[in-house]
Parts: C-alpha cells; structure tokens; sequence
C-alpha cells in the first residue's frame, strides 16, 4: 500500500508558531524533506527541530541554481524543471514503499512555496493531504502591530521579482500591500514604492517571528543587509497613519481621478486604490454620490458650476496637508477636472502643492464599445456646450471635422437651459454631409438607464437628447453590420483617401 504524501506548512520561523497537528504529522512520519540551497542549510528544518526524532529518513532537495545564471540548456526555467521533476520522483520512491513523507515548507505550502510544484507532480498518483501554515504576510503585519485591512478594505501580495513598471502600477493601484522576495530586488521595490507615492506608508520587516526580527520604515532600510527572508508591508488606509494623512506631517496633494461612464466595473482598480487613500473626496455632487466614502473621510459637495473655485479649494486643502481625490467622471482629462486643477496649480502660490491625474475610461470610449468600433480610426471629440467657448468656435469645428472625414463624438449635447443646440448640429451636419451617415446615441452607458440607438442624420430626433447622451457621428467609411447577436458599428482602420 502507497505512503501519503503531507505539505506541512511551518509558518513564518518561530517553531511555536508550528500548528498542533503539523507537529504531530511531522514527529510521526517515515521521510521528512525540505528544499535547500546549495550551502545544504534549510530554515524549513531548523522550524521543525523540536519535533524531529531519531530514525526518521531525511530527504534534502538541494537547489541546483539560485539565481537566473546557469548553463543548463533550457536555462532557468528549464533546470528548475529538471530539478523539480528529479526531486518528486526520489519523494515517489519512499511512498511507493508505503512510507508516510512530510515535505516542510515555510509559512504556507501553497503561498509561493516549492511544495506546490511536488504536488502537482505527485498527486495524481498518490494520497496527499495539506496542513496550512501562518504565512509571513501574517506574521510581518503582526510584527508592524497596524491592522492590515479592515472593512471592505483589499490586500494586494506582490512578488518583488515583477519588472519595476509592474510594480508601480500595482502600488498605485491596491490598497494594502504586501512585497515578498526581497534580498537583491529590495532596491527596485523601494524605487517603485517611491514612484508610486507610496514609500512614506511602507514598513519593512525582516525574519518576521524569529528572534533576530526587525521592523523599521522601508525608507531608513540599508539595502546591503536585506536578506531573501524579509517583507514590505503598506497597511490599509482605514489604519495607516500615513496612508491615511491623520496628522503624519506628510505634505498633501491633490489627485484627480475619473470614475468612468456609470459601472462600477468601469472604475479602474488605481482610481479605486486613490478614493480609499483619499483623506478629502471633492467634486460635483452628482458624481460623489457614485463614491461610497470610508470612515473618516470628508466629502466636499458642489454645483457642476464652480470648476475653478473647486480646484482652488482641493488644492488649499492638500497644502494644509490633506490627501485629496477630486472626483470627475469619465475620465478627468476629457471635458473635466483635470485642466482645470492643472489651470490653477499653475499659480505661483500653488507651486508646492503636488498635483497628480489618474485616468477613467470615457464616454466616448465606453459608447464605442458598447456598439462596437465606431471610433475605430481618427476621431475628434468636441463639446457642445457653449458656456465656456462661443458657439461660433464650436460650429466651425465641427465643420472642419466632417470636413476632415473624421469620426466625431459630440460631448454635453443639451441640458434643461440649452436646448436648441442638437438641433442646429443636425441642420451642420445636413448641410456638410449625406443624410445617411451614421450616428449612435449612447445614454448612461454603464448605469441603470443604459439605452443605445443606431440611427442616421436624417432621422436624428433631437428631442430624445439630453445632456446624459453622447453621440458618435460616423466617417463616411462607418458601418452597421446587422448579426443576429446584435448589429456592430464600426468604422474601418484603413482609409482609401
């Protein structure tokens, strides 16, 4: 009768930290194995000393490269391959001959540990059964004694090995942070950290639970003493005096984020990671009601009105320190926030105040998608909306666009005070091309009130416009594909000229 093979997690290095039954599954097996480095020294079986006892056959796989320089032919990949494969088949010996084998693992078998790869060679054949472990994410945020994550707060793990953009781009986007695999990585993670505004929140443990464990923040660290066993961790912004600006003396900015069309699922996970950063939430009160506020932030509501005077206001608040998020939708830079933070942070007496733009997904982008790809070649985008520019300016740009033989989508077409300026687009465009191009008029696309229509120039009715519709004026070369899943709008790449 065949053996059974046990992963044993071992948890992060304090051998009281070994569960109960992990100690009693190790001290009655046949084969106790671990991984090692070449040195032949493992830290998974100095764990588990205390409960180790005579007689036991013991199996070391040590490593036959640790780094990415080797000469095998299919390089490192490919030697750890061999290895791996090498190392389950002298584990099968044993438990073909009926012998119970523990294969130890630190922190937790399946977090980033070497067991995994024994068992998914060995489990098809064989019985196994898994023993969870403290992993050392748990075991670092002890060790920093800040609440890791609370409420609806997320926790992001990140291997410290991706490439720096990788990692910037996660930084910027999670909440909670955790970096394993540090050693010779920990100077671009730190670079990373700092490019991603995130550096001052993050705290660096090193052999958490041992009794040479040290915490310090990750910006005072000697990255000459970081060895393989240590961790980042950037706690939640619910509990994170720095992460969350209460009165860490950190220098405020202001970050001007869009919330996309109307779905949630349209919010990119970096806006979200921004607004639960944010200490101060300001912006048109219609768009804060799409934003669910943490506790303890302050939610500063506006007319749609008072761009200017909103910006002046998020920027005093960050130079008094505050983390601020002004909230746009769609995405900021578009008809939006963005140039008008940008507008006033350009005054001398804003020169101190960082100022950073987070992107959204469009309307114009989402309308799109939803019909398929009518902005699939050049485009302009241009608001109706004649509060801030003469019309003059307005109808000649869209003159010069169809003109241009471009794909048009037409932003803020009417409200309750302007409703005469569909009309006069329909008579421009009548006048400048065929009656039979085509327009899509995409409202709330993405929230509750989705509604979508494909219809042409000629029977463009402009009643049914109001200021939560976007239009797309197709190219001469847009198209309807009629398909029974539903018709597609596209407008070809190429261009006949």
């Amino acid at each position: 009768m065949a053996g059974k093979l046990w992963g044993v997690g071992l948890g992060p290095g304090d051998s009281e930290l070994v569960t109960v039954k992990a100690a009693r599954v190790i001290e009655a097996a046949d084969v106790i194995a671990y991984h090692c480095a070449r040195h032949g020294n493992s830290i998974a079986r100095s764990v588990a000393q205390p409960y180790l006892r005579d007689g036991q056959i013991e199996e070391r796989l040590m490593y036959p490269v640790t780094t990415e320089g080797t000469d095998h032919p299919g390089g490192y990949d490919g030697a750890l391959r061999d290895f791996y494969t090498a190392s389950a088949a002298r584990l099968a010996e044993h438990l073909r001959a009926g012998r119970e084998v523990v294969l130890l693992a630190e922190g937790d078998p399946l977090f980033f540990s070497s067991y995994m790869h024994m068992h998914k060679r060995l489990v098809a054949e064989f019985d196994t059964e898994i023993i969870p472990g403290v992993t050392s994410v748990s075991a670092s945020s002890a060790a920093v004694g800040i609440p890791l994550v609370e409420g609806e707060e997320t926790l992001t793990v990140v291997p410290g090995t991706l490439p720096t953009p990788a990692l910037v781009a996660r930084f910027r986007a999670a909440e909670a942070i955790a970096v394993l695999k540090l050693g010779r990585t920990f100077v671009r993670v730190r670079e990373a950290l700092a490019q991603a505004g995130r550096l001052d929140e993050a705290w660096y443990v090193e052999r958490a639970s041992t009794q040479v464990q040290r915490v310090l923040p990750v910006a005072n660290v000697n990255p000459e003493e970081v060895p393989y066993f240590s961790m980042v961790v950037v706690p939640g912004p619910r509990n994170n005096p720095v992460g969350a600006g209460h009165g860490s003396g950190a220098p405020g900015e202001v970050v001007v984020v869009g919330l996309g069309p109307g779905a949630d699922d349209l919010t990119t996970p970096a806006v979200a990671a921004e607004l639960a950063r944010a200490t101060d939430l300001v912006g048109y009160k219609t768009y804060l009601a799409r934003v669910t506020p943490r506790p303890g932030q302050r939610i500063h509501a506006s007319d749609n009105r008072v761009e200017s005077e909103r910006a002046e206001f998020a920027l005093d608040l960050a130079a008094r320190g505050a983390r601020v998020a002004v909230v746009s939708s769609g995405d900021p830079g578009v008809f939006a926030m963005a140039s008008a933070v940008a507008e006033v942070a350009a005054e001398a007496r804003w020169q101190g105040v960082g100022v950073r733009v987070q992107p959204g997904v469009t309307a114009a982008n989402a309308v799109a998608a939803a019909v398929g790809a009518p902005l699939g070649h050049d485009y302009a985008v241009i608001s109706l909306s004649d509060r801030l520019k003469p019309w003059e300016v307005i109808e000649d740009r869209i003159r010069h666009a169809v003109a241009a033989d471009l794909a048009v989508a037409i932003y803020n077409p009417g409200s309750a005070s302007r409703t005469w300026q569909v009309t006069r687009l329909r008579e421009i465009l009548l006048e400048t091309t065929s009656p039979d191009r085509l327009i899509v008029l995409g409202r709330d696309v993405g929230g509750p009130e989705e509604s979508l229509r494909t219809t042409t120039v000629g029977d463009l009715d402009p009643s049914v416009v109001d200021m939560r519709t976007l239009l797309i004026i197709g190219s001469s070369a847009t198209t309807i594909a009629p398909r029974p899943a539903g018709d597609l709008v596209y407008t070809p790449r190429r261009h006949d000229g």
